[in-house]
């Protein structure tokens, strides 16, 4: 991912410096554990601990000739040893994969935690503010048009039950991620003992991965990706509103717009909603992703590589895209202006169409059949529509036509805004638990 897009903790764990330091951890754990069980000689293990760590440039000048970075590592890592020959167990009974897979979940499951934290933060300020704005009355809209009363913290309180779900998924998705294999060349322990993988397993916090070939199945990490699509998917939604709300002819919301701020080169009037949109960009980029990474759950016989260069790749990029959105969408939320006045203008603005279902309801519950009352309604309405007279005007010259009588109290009270947001308080009773 370009720098651009990447915050500093994230970039750390997915950088060659962390990744060559995750994967000395684990050869030291395997090490220490052959040592524990008398397999190699006790003394080796503290002259690798004390290794540093071989620099990305030492083993990239390796790999050049060796063309395998594992063996580059290993190289350029007992360079680092001293004595050298302490080295000489390191990846004892090992195979690659068993270092790759072991240490990719290392770094799979802290990379997953930095996105739980942001997400945890972000649901909080979601479900603050939509309580906030439990009864800033505003129009629902279906396909773009008016449909009837709703509040915006109705609709923040939508993404964010979604956004929890969406946690959830990635916690899940972190369990099978989470996982280790030590057990050779085809996963069948022909060099090593099982009980290895399970100390290291143990060691790194994680668990043995109940089988593997050479490598770990991709069903797991094809979770973790589309675990994150979907959160990425969610934010996206959420600046979809932001994006609709902040258009001149509606001006129901506003990104926030620092001082010094410059919306274009040309127009300085111009307040573009950026933040919204370059969270759809990238949720775009994340989606992307979950494809090419289910394609690696298929490999040939025990393994083949062509999901290592996939994941190199998309990994990194979808987990470091995501808490970048996280990010940023928790600054839109922290700063989102809503525009209350606004939001009851519009809802006034068709002129009461948006209570035509209630009418409806009231004119069958008062006697009149379902087919008639919705084409007493419905020509109204289309009044209404063609005119610009208010609805409730032309609601009555239709009854007075059709010989109906009206009960305006009673349409006063089915017409009232403050009913839809009594309704709602079971919904933010639950919004309001919500951790």
């Amino acid at each position: 991912m370009i720098e651009r897009y990447t915050l500093p903790e994230m970039g750390r764990i997915w950088s060659d410096a962390h990744k060559y330091e995750v994967w000395c951890r684990v050869e030291v754990e395997v090490l220490a554990a052959h040592a524990a069980a008398g397999t190699v000689p006790a003394d080796c293990v503290e002259p690798v601990r004390n290794a540093v760590p071989p620099t990305a440039k030492a083993v990239d000048d390796i790999e050049q000739v060796t063309q395998h970075d594992v063996i580059a590592f290993l190289s350029a890592w007992a360079d680092n040893t001293t004595p050298r020959e302490a080295a000489a167990y390191v990846h004892f009974g090992m195979t690659s994969s068993d270092l790759l897979d072991t240490a990719l979940a290392v770094v799979l499951t802290e990379a997953t935690d930095e996105i739980l934290a942001k997400t945890d933060k972000l649901i909080g300020i979601l479900r603050d503010h939509g309580l906030e704005h439990r009864d800033a009355i505003k129009v629902g809209r279906t396909h773009g048009i008016h449909a009837e009363p709703d509040t915006w913290g109705h609709r923040v309180a939508d993404i964010t039950f979604a956004l929890a779900r969406s946690r959830d998924r990635l916690k899940a998705a972190r369990e099978s991620v989470g996982v280790v294999a030590i057990s050779g060349a085809v996963g069948t322990y022909s060099n090593i003992d099982p009980a290895i993988e399970t100390q290291v397993a143990d060691s790194l916090g994680l668990k043995p991965a109940p089988v593997s070939t050479q490598v770990i199945i991709r069903d797991g990490i094809s979770e973790w990706v589309n675990a994150l699509a979907i959160i990425a998917t969610v934010l996206e939604a959420f600046a979809l509103e932001v994006r609709h709300g902040q258009r001149t002819e509606v001006r129901e919301l506003q990104e926030p717009f620092g001082k010094g701020q410059k919306g274009s080169s040309a127009m300085p009037h111009k307040k573009n909603p950026i933040i919204s949109e370059r969270l759809a960009g990238l949720a775009r980029l994340v989606r992307g992703y979950m494809t090419p990474v289910m394609e690696g759950i298929p490999l040939w016989h025990e393994r083949d590589i062509s999901h290592s260069s996939v994941e190199r790749i998309a990994l990194p990029d979808a987990s470091i895209a995501v808490d970048y959105m996280l990010h940023i969408a928790t600054r839109l939320a922290s700063g989102l202006i809503v525009n209350r006045d606004r939001m009851r203008e519009n809802l006034e603005s068709s002129g009461g169409l948006i209570y035509t279902s209630a009418v409806l309801l009231e004119l069958v519950e008062a006697g009149l059949s379902r087919e008639d009352s919705y084409a007493l309604v419905q020509g109204a309405a289309m009044e209404t529509w063609n005119s610009g007279t208010p609805f409730r005007e032309t609601l009555r010259a239709a009854a007075d036509a059709a010989g109906q009588k009206l009960d305006e109290q009673r349409l006063d009270e089915v017409c009232d805004p403050a009913r839809y947001v009594e309704r709602l308080a079971p919904t933010f009773d639950r919004l309001a638990k919500l951790v």
